[in-house]
């Protein structure tokens, strides 16, 4: 699809311009809700900030463009939903308790 605007004046570009960013805003924010209802409060997640290892924690409460995650350490983050992975917790199975050896004290 080939638009041309070679013949639009200076502020029927502005205007166009602006629609533009509108609705490249609206898509991120439509991309940004799908990816938070992901995610439930109360949910186990983890995250890797820059410079840190993985941090791991509960989802606390959705924020407009962010989700706030309390984690092990009682520190509260504001973290981009599309970096939250969930946590699965893993229960053993009997063949792993087959294979725990119990030593002497």
């Amino acid at each position: 699809m080939r638009i041309d605007i070679t013949e639009l004046s200076e502020e029927e570009l502005l205007a166009l311009n602006r629609q533009i960013v509108a609705r490249l805003r609206l898509l991120q924010q439509m991309r940004t809700h799908e990816r938070m209802l992901a995610f439930r409060v109360g949910d186990r997640v983890s995250f890797e900030p820059e410079g840190r290892g993985v941090l791991f924690g509960a989802l606390l409460r959705y924020n407009k463009k962010t989700v706030t995650v309390l984690t092990e350490s009682s520190e509260q983050w504001k973290v981009s939903p599309g970096l939250l992975r969930r946590v699965v917790d893993v229960e053993p199975s009997a063949g792993d308790i087959a294979n725990v050896i119990s030593l002497q004290k």
